[in-house]
């Protein structure tokens, strides 16, 4: 992210000394962790009243780019027609009369702590809308045809939350990983939208099963010790107390606000521990499995455990497979699903939920497994077996975070092409997202023409909670 101009331009020294020391400072040690704190400050006021808090401290929402079939993982239909049901079976789980897909065996086992919700839905066929759906919890005002964020997109979830939420000391209180999806650009709806910069995740950009895995914003350079780091900090606050006279608080509170965080961040040994993914024992990495998703869902638990309150982990398969680089199996659908993304989520998804209980954090701790629309009902003629985009019914997973275990809420037709009970919108899972996080769904934010947004337009899914 870079800076914007009055940045850029106070740190080229052309405000004075004071602007320079702060190039010497934060430009040396490349604390872009600065900047996504930049209009924190002068917003602070506008978050308002805070509901009480809840039970539930984190949320981890495991989005699965691209859009997984319904049909070959928590919706089969064993009973219709081949071109249908599709290649794969169904198997039982853990649970009597909830059956799920054959390549999802320990997530079978692990069905009695699971909610499945299977009548989802939404009016948006391309992936850019519709990511804008599953991850604001809005529909777009452009419709379907959206080829990036504006500066009045709906803010996703994440943001909403450090919007909402006090901000936290040392911990970063969004994280997004292991990269930001992208479709020929930055897939809309992964961003703060109207509520600005500030409120943008902290983004990691590398693979957390790379041998050299690290995070560079939260390293010091070779010969920097957290004593010069102190050394400069002071000296910047003296400096700041000289000027004072010449120049009102209010200019610089914000930018010193964004580089006191930054310098917190970087001193805070939690943070960096929390991120050092290297010191988990080797059979708990195996456990998750040594791919980048399985990395990253393990990484997304050490977050949680350092009191990070909101992790998006985006889910990205193998371009070597062919059909796609994640979940839109337009073609090679029961391959690229067998043989890479089902056995990865499998491993991954059912791990997280196991250490979590291991550790205590699950029942404070909830997942949401998510795509941004499902597959089409019939197979298409296209090499290998294909489905289509589907937003007009689909499956989400939830656990954790007091979910009632073994739940299936709603239903589908018999092709699982539409809602047959219970619909769900995407506004219904915003709802419920924030309600279970302690805060109230019907609370407006506004954006930047006034309008009143609701952060959750639906209602909660309460039956699927104890």
């Amino acid at each position: 992210m870079p800076f914007d101009d009055g940045a850029r331009n106070a740190c080229m020294g052309l405000l004075g000394r004071r602007e320079l020391l702060c190039a010497g400072s934060l430009g040396f040690l490349g604390l872009n962790l600065a900047e996504m704190f930049q209009a924190q400050a002068a917003d602070k006021d506008r978050a308002g009243g805070r509901a009480a808090a809840s039970p539930v401290k984190s949320c981890i929402l495991l989005y699965q780019s691209g859009g997984p079939s319904q049909l070959d993982t928590w919706d089969m239909k064993p009973d219709a027609p081949r071109e249908v049901r599709g290649e794969f079976q169904p198997i039982a789980s853990s649970v009597p009369g909830l059956r799920v897909c054959e390549h999802l065996p320990r997530l079978a086992r692990a069905a009695q702590r699971l909610a499945i919700v299977r009548s989802v839905h939404h009016r948006m066929r391309d992936h850019n809308a519709a990511a804008v759906e599953t991850l604001c919890g809005h529909t777009p005002l452009e419709g379907d045809i959206i080829f990036s964020d504006g500066p009045n997109s709906y803010p996703c979830f994440g943001s909403v939350l450090n919007f909402l939420m006090p901000r936290q000391e040392l911990v970063p209180l969004h994280v997004a990983l292991p990269q930001v999806v992208s479709r020929g650009g930055t897939l809309p709806g992964q961003g703060p939208g109207f509520l600005g910069a500030a409120y943008s995740p902290f983004q990691l950009s590398r693979d957390p099963s790379a041998a050299d895995f690290a995070v560079p914003e939260l390293t010091l350079p070779s010969g920097m010790t957290l004593a010069t780091l102190e050394h400069r900090r002071s000296l910047l606050r003296l400096i700041d107390q000289q000027v004072q006279i010449a120049e009102t608080q209010t200019a610089h509170k914000s930018k010193d606000t964004f580089r006191e965080r930054a310098f917190d961040l970087l001193r805070s040994d939690a943070v960096r521990q929390s991120f050092d993914i290297a010191k988990e024992d080797a059979a708990t990495r195996e456990r998750f499995g040594w791919h980048k998703h399985g990395q990253s869902l393990l990484l997304a638990r050490r977050l949680v455990e350092a009191g990070v309150r909101f992790v998006t982990v985006n889910s990205i398969g193998d371009p070597e497979l062919g059909g796609g680089d994640d979940w839109d199996t337009h073609y090679q659908n029961f391959r690229i699903l067998k043989n890479d993304l089902l056995p990865k989520t499998d491993q991954a998804f059912s791990a997280l939920i196991e250490d979590l209980e291991d550790r205590g954090l699950l029942d404070s701790t909830l997942i949401i497994w998510i795509g941004e629309f499902g597959r089409t009902p019939t197979v298409t003629k296209a090499e290998g077996g294909g489905r289509d985009h589907w937003p007009d019914c689909f499956s989400v997973v939830l656990a954790g975070g007091g979910v009632k275990g073994g739940a299936v809420y709603g239903s589908s037709d018999k092709r699982a092409a539409y809602p047959d009970s219970d619909p769900v919108s995407c506004g219904d899972l915003a709802a419920t997202l924030f309600w279970r996080l302690g805060l109230d769904h019907t609370r407006e934010i506004h954006d930047r023409i006034g309008r009143p947004i609701r952060v959750g337009e639906g209602e909660p899914i309460r039956k699927i909670f104890l």
